[in-house]
């Protein structure tokens, strides 16, 4: 599958690339822009081309432990590394929660709670509503966490990283629980923009938590 490209903030654009596909994509940035100069640290490996093409390459599972003469191949071998990863998805409505192993979803939990959408009455109706509403959130919030805690806790030990996604607000709720405070040290700063959480979307997720994020800025 050929990466997809999108305007980044400040110019340039993304593309996220596979870790099967990372070394042909760096020889072939080489091969189209010239000699390479790079510069590595642990969060970031960029190229600059001779042409002045760069691209940015921002380093999964952080910090990369390489200096700049290997960092094609250190990169290349760190994005490849098999790694345990917790993931948590959550929405309005539904939830999921996985362990993987590289890979391979080792074990899991889906779930949803019923949340009414938004309503177009008003006075005394919409108050009932939104306190309705508000009590149905906090039962779904409620049980997300209480799946995390029971699923992803016992692994935390384990985990390289935990990874989050859905919707910010309601995933930021559900790890405000006390129960999952050990699971905060090991929240990767990246986030899965997913549709409502199923078990396919939770077993799609490793193509985007081990994908290489790539700025490309053309000169």
């Amino acid at each position: 599958m050929s990466p997809v490209a999108r305007p980044a903030a400040g110019g340039g654009r993304w593309v996220d690339i596979t870790p099967e596909r990372l070394q042909r994509f760096l020889d072939g940035f080489g091969e189209r822009h010239g000699e390479v100069s790079v510069t590595a640290s642990p969060e970031q490996v960029c190229l600059a081309a001779a042409d002045g093409e760069t691209a940015e390459c921002g380093v999964p599972f952080p910090p990369l432990a390489v200096d700049a003469s290997a960092a094609y191949a250190g990169l290349v071998a760190h994005a490849l590394r098999d790694r345990r990863v917790g993931v948590l998805l959550v929405r309005r409505g539904g939830f999921a929660a996985g362990v993987f192993d590289g890979i391979r979803l080792v074990a899991s939990k889906v779930g949803s709670r019923h949340v009414q959408g938004r309503t177009a009455a008003g006075g005394w109706s919409q108050q009932r509503f939104a306190r309705r509403r508000e009590g149905q959130t906090r039962v779904a919030i409620g049980a997300a966490a209480d799946v995390a805690a029971a699923l992803l806790l016992p692994h935390s030990d384990s985990f390289d990283a935990v990874i989050a996604g859905g919707d910010r607000a309601a995933c930021d709720e559900v790890l405000r629980d006390p129960r999952l405070a050990p699971l905060l040290p090991l929240l990767s700063a990246r986030r899965l923009d997913v549709p409502e959480p199923r078990l396919k979307v939770l077993e799609s997720t490793p193509a985007m938590f081990r994908s290489v994020r790539v700025r490309l800025n053309d000169h």
